[in-house]
């Protein structure tokens, strides 16, 4: 059989001729068009699917000649209408089965059918017996011309030379439609079903099962449609209004140079200038009362420069802020603190009533470019004469200046790891700014630990820096009284082998870490007396605290253990002045034990879990193996309990 007559169509078919053969075997070519469709599609579309192609298979236009059809072949028994709805249908088909190539351009077959369409439900033929499930998972692993091949010769009862005929109309290559002969005869060679099974209701699209589709997208989908719908509207009404309509910042006013309250906040001449002397008369002593300082005050352009950085940092500016700190504009017209030249930066300082802000630009910058510019932000609100008794005003990566608050009468340096060591004199200008010192906010080692000490008209402080704009204050003593400033000799003792553990609050807002001395224990084996310590760190935004507990051995020189360490904790602090806290210790004879310590308001410990054992008071020393793990608890003075930290 040559090429020329495998390849041959019917004659030309009116479009009534074909209509009338499709309306009469719509059932049969749906089925036909089901079965040839590949299985990866699923079910409901394939359903769908096979339907449109069936409906969408009549030719474009009609014959001329009245619609008399061509000679029929001798091999031909069919109606030519209906050779021609199937021809078409499966050409659809088979096209349908074709993989999406990058370059090629989709045919209309390959996209999911327009028409029909069906909402909220999933069609799918009723379910067959085993016999019809073996034979569609066999025919799932045809290619697409492979089940036509199956399907021409189980449904229309036709031989090879026809349904070659018929896959040559269809556009299928001679080779390909060989090669399908001999994978339909697989299928039958394997005796998994019979032909008779393509007419089973598992196969037949027109006989279809419902069920509803995801309910839960379904409801998402209807939210969403129904909202963007809701926007369209809006949207329109507002492209509608008269006028302008609504900008791009809605009811918001224009920018800062034309809003009033936005133009008298970035003023230079708004700024607010407390006089030298006002805070020796007034009932307040905190920022609100610093006096201008700086050689820069007058210097409009360089107030102006900062104000707007601060109030619309640009891309280039280098910009921190404490965790809490709103980093928004000036909310009105702030008071100036200083502005002058130090370490080859031009640095303003501002306070607004909640924030210190620090601006700094290159002395050899091009000012109002904001190239090489750098901008801070620190929560400073419900500062006290401590709180307020210095700020960072200028930093470089090893050491750091400090502008003092008035009442500031002395300042000195003091490294808080050596205690005996007297402090050393740390001179000011006359704007109260100090000389550079060592500071170990960006240390990577624990040598030193260089802290300010201040002294005012009532007491000596110590501030530390932790990187950020205010330094942070160090105490002393029990949390149930107020704590004292770390200055005596118990304290700098204290805090000699706690110092490095303030690198863990580097950058957190703290306002004041404050140290306590809970408990010391003789420890057994006659391992000396250890000492148990409770440090709390206070943030200036309230929240964020952070509590560690630690057990220092008697060991000189040896370091501190953190035993625990929590956030958000109200122990050792005014709210809950307590504390109970364990550690696993070894002794000289590599015994190992567990070792408790409570403050003064626990009269018992128990200790549960891997490690058992109880005594009377506040301390407890148990017995334990290496690696062992307890639960702690304690009884208070009052009956209630309360565990350890961890």
């Amino acid at each position: 059989m040559s090429t020329q007559e495998l390849a041959s169509f019917p004659g030309p078919v009116d479009v009534e001729q074909a209509e009338a053969a499709l309306v009469e075997h719509y059932p049969r070519l749906v089925r036909i068009a089901y079965l040839v469709l590949p299985p990866s599609l699923g079910r409901n579309r394939r359903v769908l699917t096979a339907h449109a192609l069936v409906q969408r298979s009549l030719p474009r236009r009609r014959t001329s000649g009245g619609g008399v059809p061509g000679a029929r072949r001798a091999e031909d028994a069919v109606d030519p209408g209906y050779a021609y709805v199937r021809g078409e249908v499966l050409r659809q088909a088979l096209v349908a089965g074709l993989p999406l190539k990058r370059r090629a351009l989709p045919r209309r077959a390959q996209f999911p059918p327009v028409l029909p369409q069906v909402w909220g439900l999933r069609l799918f033929p009723r379910a067959g017996g085993a016999d019809e499930l073996a034979l569609d998972q066999r025919l799932s692993a045809l290619s697409g011309p492979a089940r036509a091949v199956y399907v021409l010769r189980g449904l229309e009862r036709q031989g090879d030379p026809e349904v070659l005929r018929v896959l040559a109309a269809a556009g299928v290559p001679e080779a390909e439609a060989e090669a399908a002969l001999a994978d339909a005869d697989g299928v039958e060679a394997a005796g998994i079903g019979t032909a008779a099974l393509l007419d089973s209701a598992e196969f037949d699209p027109c006989s279809l099962q419902a069920r509803p589709t995801d309910l839960m997208r379904r409801r998402q989908h209807g939210k969403a449609a129904l909202a963007a719908a809701a926007a369209v509207v809006v949207c329109g009404t507002l492209l509608g209004l008269p006028g302008d309509g609504w900008g791009r910042n809605g009811a918001a006013a224009p920018s800062y140079a034309r809003n009033p309250a936005a133009e008298a906040a970035l003023d230079p001449g708004t700024l607010k200038r407390v006089p030298a002397g006002f805070w020796q008369r007034s009932a307040r002593t905190d920022f609100s009362v610093w006096p201008a300082r700086g050689g820069l005050t007058e210097d409009r352009a360089l107030l102006r420069r900062a104000l707007a950085v601060w109030a619309r940092p640009g891309a280039s500016v280098r910009s921190s802020a404490t965790p809490g700190t709103p980093v928004g504009p000036p909310m009105g017209p702030s008071q100036l603190l200083f502005a002058g030249e130090l370490d080859g930066s031009r640095v303003v300082l501002f306070h607004d009533g909640l924030r210190a802000v620090r601006y700094a630009e290159p002395v050899g910058g091009r000012g109002g470019t904001g190239e090489g510019a750098a901008l801070d932000f620190a929560r400073t609100d419900g500062a006290d004469v401590v709180g307020a008794a210095a700020l960072v005003v200028s930093r470089t990566p090893a050491e750091v200046r400090y502008l003092t608050a008035p009442w500031v009468r002395e300042t000195a340096v003091r490294d808080l790891l050596a205690p005996a060591k007297e402090p050393w004199r740390l001179e000011r200008d006359a704007h109260g700014v100090t000389r550079a010192m060592p500071s170990p906010a960006q240390a990577r080692g624990c040598e030193a630990w260089n802290t300010l000490q201040v002294r005012d008209a009532t007491d000596v402080r110590l501030l530390t820096d932790l990187g950020e704009l205010a330094p942070a204050r160090l105490t002393f003593g029990s949390p149930a009284a107020a704590p004292e400033d770390a200055t005596g000799a118990a304290a700098r003792a204290v805090w000699a082998r706690t110092a490095c553990q303030l690198a863990t609050v580097r950058s957190h807002g703290v306002r004041s870490v404050n140290a306590w001395q809970f408990a010391t224990q003789r420890l057994p084996e006659d391992g000396g007396r250890a000492t148990w310590l409770c440090t709390r760190a206070e943030t200036w935004r309230g929240t964020g605290s952070r509590v560690l507990a630690q057990f220092q051995v008697p060991a000189p020189g040896a370091a501190t253990a953190v035993v625990a360490k929590v956030e958000e904790s109200p122990a050792c602090g005014g709210r809950e002045p307590r504390v109970l806290a364990g550690a696993l210790w070894q002794a000289k004879s590599g015994q190992w034990y567990v070792l408790a310590a409570g403050s003064e308001d626990v009269t018992s410990l128990r200790a549960t879990g891997g490690v058992k054992g109880e005594a009377e008071g506040r301390l407890l020393a148990v017995k334990a193996k290496a690696g062992a793990r307890a639960d702690l608890l304690g009884t208070l003075e009052s009956g209630a309990s309360m565990g350890a930290l961890r």
